[in-house]
């Protein structure tokens, strides 16, 4: 890590630890926003920390802002920073101009609704079509998003009273951020709101991006986390003595503490490997890999907490119910491993090593094609909840966001496991034995009632 980046998240530590009250924890939980929090950001300068120098920004570069938005994950920041610094991105490579306030990004889930479609009529630059789950667009000043025109991806800029209009359906995902649907019908874009078409990001570079800032903000949650669950197993005594110093703790907390460590591992590969050029690879694995550890991670948490980790007033869930969240957005562990799996067989076993090895992996990338990027990003209906469901989640938080062995996500898709569970195997096994075992003894039977009456 370099000294700029060094002093980077030092003050950000700082600031968040500042910022990160109950109080503004409290008004987050209710879909509003913190306004004097996010000026403070603004003038420290965080909120630009992807504006390159060229664009009037301060010169930190995409690692500098990925350990930024890990220490944002790390103390649960209620407010849409990483989302603002993706739009940035996008914006720059579609070559429209740095925006001030609050930005979004879409599309996030790409499943569920057709790519929005980009159109040069009599009026101008016509968009229409649905964006889903939207991160905080009802408190963002503008969306960067992407478009088809003509079969070429074209970067695209909604702001003001356009982007308000476009709201159709307030939601929440299980941290209570919001997460809103846009629908565009025939919306009019000045021409200045439109980039180039074939030049910047597609649907498949926005996913890639949003999940690299994701794996860094979930590193960073699960750290936390794991501080959370030692600390406890130190204070909370039971039986006479610190629950820590039971074996059956300590071993999930070292189950915990490897999760932890694998996934900031893989965080640290990505970083490195993004500011070295295309890192396609790495942020799939990282995705993979960090979504495992949050899922694994967070469910022995909420165990070594007992009942104190399914309380509202506990810091806990404030990380946890995030983890859950970020897993499925821009792709899911699942989502992303198939596409992991689909390189590596284009790559084959034989050049597998040279492969992992080799700085620039975007070679067999390329050659997977449609193969490696056409993975369908498939979001469970339950990872969104109506606004109707929220009053009762709220009242019975402690039984249905935070508890480690029910997660969330659990009900929203199957596991991310390929094997089923220890206890599924069982009893299947069970079965077929046993049927085969009773039916000789019935078939004696049989045979001795057959001697006996003849």
């Amino acid at each position: 890590m370099s000294e700029m980046r060094d002093i980077l998240v030092d003050t950000a530590a700082r600031l968040f630890g500042d910022l990160c009250t109950n109080e503004r924890y409290a008004v987050a939980e209710k879909g509003e926003f913190n306004g004097d929090a996010w000026d403070a950001l603004a003038d420290a300068g965080l909120t630009r920390a992807t504006v390159s120098e060229a664009r009037g920004g301060d010169g930190a570069d995409i690692g500098d802002a990925l350990a930024l938005v890990r220490e944002a994950g790390r103390f649960a920041l209620p407010l849409p920073l990483a989302e603002t610094l993706v739009a940035e991105l996008a914006l720059a490579a579609g070559g429209l101009p740095a925006q001030a306030g609050v930005g979004t990004v879409g599309p996030v889930v790409q499943s569920g609704a057709a790519p929005l479609q980009l159109a040069k009529t009599a009026k101008g630059w016509e968009l229409s079509g649905t964006l889903l789950r939207i991160p905080s667009a009802r408190h963002a000043a503008w969306l960067a998003a992407v478009a088809q025109c003509d079969g070429k991806w074209t970067t695209l800029l909604v702001s003001g009273d356009d982007l308000v209009r476009a709201i159709v359906r307030r939601d929440i995902n299980w941290a209570n951020e919001p997460r809103d649907t846009l629908v565009f019908k025939r919306l009019v874009l000045d021409a200045k709101a439109v980039g180039k078409p074939g030049k910047g990001w597609s649907a498949e570079d926005m996913r890639l991006n949003g999940a690299m800032f994701r794996v860094a903000a979930m590193s960073g949650g699960l750290s936390r986390v794991l501080q959370y669950a030692v600390q406890y197993a130190k204070e909370r005594v039971q039986f006479g003595r610190p629950i820590g110093q039971f074996q059956a703790v300590q071993q999930q907390l070292a189950v915990l503490a490897t999760q932890s460590a694998a996934a900031s591992a893989a965080t640290d590969a990505m970083i490195d490997a993004v500011t070295r050029g295309p890192a396609q690879f790495e942020i799939a694995a990282a995705k993979a890999r960090v979504g495992e550890a949050a899922h694994i991670g967070s469910g022995i948490a909420h165990q070594v907490h007992g009942a104190m980790g399914f309380t509202h007033e506990h810091a806990l869930h404030r990380s946890t119910r995030r983890l859950w969240a970020w897993r499925d957005e821009f792709g899911s562990e699942v989502e992303w491993a198939e596409w992991v799996g689909r390189v590596i067989a284009q790559v084959g076993g034989s050049k597998l090593w040279s492969f992992l090895t080799d700085d620039d992996k975007s070679g067999p990338v390329r050659a997977a094609g449609k193969a490696a990027g056409a993975v369908k990003v498939s979001v469970a209906p339950s990872v969104s909840k109506s606004p109707a469901k929220v009053g009762k989640a709220k009242t019975a938080k402690t039984s249905t966001k935070v508890t480690g062995k029910a997660k969330p996500s659990s009900k929203a898709k199957p596991s991310s496991k390929t094997k089923p569970s220890s206890k599924t195997e069982s009893v299947g096994q069970s079965k077929k034995p046993g049927a085969a075992r009773k039916a000789p003894v019935k078939a004696k039977k049989s045979a001795a009632k057959g001697r006996a009456k003849a």
